[in-house]
């Protein structure tokens, strides 16, 4: 007689949160409803996720009482987001306060749902998580080579930015790796020559920059368990995700190479006017050192005249908008949340993966993209620290059915 193990939680819930994690801003608009143009599915879908949520936490058993949990880095980041939305009063007058005040509430909400979802059976939900990135990577990557390069010559997926494609498939990299430490399997890995295709035709430098330095920190941690085998086994992957980059790249990956890496980057020693930005930001932190200028503060007062959506760095823009208040309130969140996972917790092997997804969109966030697109990187601060915090349930408290 075999038993199988049924996880604690729903599937829906996590189905549909990741998907309006991953979906990003999506107005009808960009499906060619311009008339519908207001519907935003996001707040959808986020309505959809907390109900089937509450549906999965109503059929949980019950907790024992007085069961010990640290939960101060999710404390300190809800007053983080609290602190962001309630500096839109002292915002200057060209700040769009009101679709930054919505894309605040809704990651705020999507972080406690995470977390609370994920505390249901935190193996369950990181092994769906990761397989759910693991196909959306496919589907961006396989988008992306159908739609072709940019008018930069860049690759990008479903209308969303460059900078943001590359996340998506490093994070699809590390889904694989993940998916095979749970499983075992070897299978997840034979997607990650196309992760890496797709990943360089980005022409995100700083995200490939982020990805090698995750990479080569996850090395050096496991450098004493690395055997003979696994270096192999990682030397015969990365071999063969160039050798496949090399006969399957498009024809406009040579002369992207050459002048995104090469002659901009090398040569030219171009940053697409990353310094002017930040330093620009950085005098609105030192001018308003207290407070900030209030949410989107910066687009108010220095990009609207500019033509600068965002500083461009996650810190930056935080100081700049937000000031000491704002800088003491998220670094005392990471402090807490870094105190939390730190050597894994009650499950390292599940923490891990969450752990270098989290540190991956973290190190994005310094170069490109606004609050809202560093969404993944709470969210998978969330699944870390679930995974890190709850007890072990023995076998026998386990739901199982013989068969």
């Amino acid at each position: 007689m075999t038993w199988i193990w049924h996880p604690r939680v729903l599937l829906a819930p996590g189905l549909v949160l990741i998907l309006v994690a991953i979906g990003g801003r999506y107005t009808l608009d960009r499906a060619g409803f311009t008339d519908l143009a207001w519907v935003d599915l996001r707040v959808i879908g986020l309505v959809v996720g907390l109900v089937a949520l509450t549906v999965d936490v109503a059929r949980r058993p019950r907790r024992p009482r007085g069961e010990e949990r640290r939960e101060g880095w999710l404390v300190a980041a809800t007053l983080f987001f609290v602190f962001q939305i309630a500096s839109g009063l002292w915002a200057p007058d060209a700040a769009r306060v009101g679709p930054q005040t919505l894309d605040l509430v809704l990651m705020a909400a999507l972080v406690l749902a995470f977390y609370l979802y994920a505390t249901g059976d935190p193996e369950a939900v990181i092994r769906t998580a990761f397989l759910l990135f693991y196909v959306a990577a496919i589907l961006f990557a396989l988008a992306a080579l159908a739609s072709g390069p940019g008018e930069q010559g860049r690759y990008s997926a479903f209308g969303g930015g460059p900078n943001v494609f590359v996340r998506i498939q490093l994070l699809g990299v590390i889904s694989a790796i993940a998916l095979t430490m749970f499983t075992r399997r070897r299978l997840p890995l034979v997607a990650i020559p196309l992760f890496l295709l797709t990943a360089v035709l980005s022409g995100s430098r700083a995200g490939l920059l982020a990805g090698l330095v995750v990479g080569a920190a996850a090395l050096w941690k496991i450098r004493r368990k690395l055997t003979a085998g696994v270096v192999v086994a990682v030397t015969g992957v990365l071999a063969l995700a160039g050798g496949v980059i090399g006969l399957l790249a498009p024809p406009a990956f040579t002369s992207l190479f050459q002048e995104r890496f090469v002659e901009q980057t090398v040569q030219e020693r171009y940053l697409s006017d990353r310094t002017d930005i930040w330093g620009a930001a950085w005098r609105l932190a030192v001018d308003h050192p207290l407070t900030g200028t209030g949410l989107d503060g910066f687009y108010g007062t220095v990009g609207v005249n500019q033509r600068v959506e965002y500083p461009h760095n996650y810190v930056l823009g935080v100081a700049a908008e937000g000031g000491l208040a704002g800088i003491g309130l998220l670094a005392l969140a990471v402090l807490l949340w870094i105190a939390t996972v730190r050597g894994g917790g009650r499950r390292p092997r599940m923490t891990g993966p969450a752990v270098a997804s989290a540190a991956l969109v973290a190190l994005c966030s310094l170069f490109s993209g606004d609050y809202y697109d560093a969404r993944l990187f709470w969210l998978f601060a969330a699944l870390a620290a679930a995974a890190a915090v709850m007890p072990v349930p023995a076998a026998r408290d386990r739901e199982a059915v013989p068969a």
